[in-house]
């Protein structure tokens, strides 16, 4: 007789916690708490959202090795990106500390893989533990919910010079840099970063949340649930990427807003214009000078510093990354004030990680993209073929932002596309599995025989 184990990697029961969970918490922890907050009491400087992300790593590693947890196994692409991301950190972290290194950049390196295990572990958490499309909706909506609220803070910020993330200064936690402050100038207006470290990555980070929240408004009255709540996020999120005056933030919205109107209909297309068109108008009559502001971002950016900035240092670069070429200097060794920066995460990946760990990284968002189509392309039900083509959209951003920011240097915009390339593969999954192409072994990993 052949027996096999009973829910052998079968997804969780309701109400069990589960992989959705456990980064739902980290969504919720990473978006709320200042990102320069970290616990005091330890050697590295760790957020309470890099905590979450490391134990998520040793609870994903824990459930491949049961059958009974839930977790997925088997092969998704997105999950070989990531395994090849952290494979040529691995190699990167043993070359540069192989020989001598200066005590103040192998504190840092050593910092810098922590941080790798966290972002990797967490994706995979989402990616294997996200188990069906209900687990996923849970997961995406608390991402937008969360970022409905840091907009909101922003909002205090920007219209009442308010900053509610003093509130938020919790005993257990401290500032990595006490001096710096979550509200900057820019064309006699106020630049805000809400709980995020820059009014960049503030920016960035809206323009990946307001697709996911526009879908979840679009799609209610489908999925019978009230629409108002999620159209007032949307709405928040948008107002809040305005209120970054960030360059980079609408670089990031015009290139999500093309694929997005890549595969809508024509009368989807027609609406999104007449609501963006509204809420400009608003924005203008409330905030004078906001829109000439942004305006101003493009129309002189032949004259503007920050543009001039960011290209004076390529010599400089290009020295070191000839040294290194392959496998880069180290992680996290190339740092200010002992180094010049770099306001491009693919020059200082370049430097810091080389060709294979560049390539690697830039892969893990075009992998999630392609599984995010593909989930697409093998769903029927038109709620999901619009969230794979929201998450492939949205899994540009980082691909395109890391070439106007050091993305990797801002935990909370890199800790949220890592969740999100874990998404898109979560929903190539749920896709895969009720199409009826999903091998048990992909599924499930293999079953327990006992014969007798």
């Amino acid at each position: 007789m052949t027996l096999r184990g009973p829910g052998a990697g079968a997804p969780p029961p309701p109400g069990r916690a589960d992989g959705a969970t456990v980064a739902a918490i980290f969504a919720a922890v990473l978006l709320i708490v200042p990102a320069r907050l970290v616990l005091k009491a330890l050697p590295l400087s760790l957020t309470p959202a890099n905590v979450v992300s490391l134990g998520a790593a040793l609870l994903w590693l824990c459930a491949q090795f049961t059958l009974t947890l839930g977790a997925a196994k088997g092969r998704n692409p997105v999950r070989t990106a990531l395994f090849a991301y952290f494979t040529s950190m691995v190699a990167t972290y043993g070359f540069s500390t192989w020989g001598y290194m200066d005590s103040d950049e192998l504190n840092l390196s050593d910092h810098a893989f922590v941080l790798v295990i966290a972002l990797v572990g967490i994706a995979l958490t989402v990616c294997d533990g996200v188990r069906d499309r209900r687990r996923l909706d849970f997961l995406l909506q608390t991402l937008v919910v969360g970022g409905a609220v840091i907009s909101v803070i922003a909002a205090f910020q920007f219209l009442l010079s308010i900053d509610l993330t003093r509130f938020l200064e919790l005993p257990i936690l401290r500032y990595t840099s006490e001096g710096d402050s979550f509200v900057l100038e820019r064309a006699d207006l106020r630049r805000v970063a809400a709980t995020t470290g820059h009014p960049i990555e503030f920016g960035v980070t809206c323009a990946i949340l307001l697709p996911l929240a526009a879908h979840y408004a679009s799609q209610a009255r489908l999925r019978a649930e009230p629409a108002l709540r999620w159209w007032v996020c949307t709405g928040l999120i948008g107002c809040g990427l305005m209120f970054s005056v960030s360059r980079s933030a609408m670089l990031s919205l015009a290139v999500v807003g093309a694929v997005l109107f890549a595969g809508w209909s024509w009368r989807r297309r027609g609406y999104t214009l007449l609501i963006a068109a509204a809420f400009l108008v608003v924005i203008r009559i409330t905030v004078p000078g906001l829109l000439g502001a942004i305006t101003g971002l493009f129309s002189n950016i032949g004259n503007d510093e920050s543009i001039q900035y960011r290209t004076h240092d390529y010599a400089v670069a290009a020295q070191e990354i000839g040294r290194h070429f392959w496998l880069g200097r180290g992680l996290g060794t190339w740092y200010a004030p002992k180094h010049q920066i770099f306001d491009n995460q693919y020059i200082l990946s370049m430097v810091e990680t080389g060709l294979f760990g560049t390539v690697t990284f830039a892969a893990i968002f075009a992998v999630a993209c392609y599984a995010a189509l593909r989930a697409r392309h093998l769903s029927a039900d038109a709620g999901d073929r619009d969230l794979g083509l929201t998450i492939a959209a949205v899994m540009l951003v980082p691909l395109v932002g890391s070439f106007t920011f050091d993305l990797l240097s801002f935990h909370t915009v890199t800790g949220l596309a890592f969740v999100l390339a874990g998404a898109a593969g979560a929903l190539l999954r749920a896709a895969t599995a009720e199409s009826g192409q999903l091998s048990p072994a992909q599924a499930s990993g293999p079953t327990i025989e006992v014969t007798r």
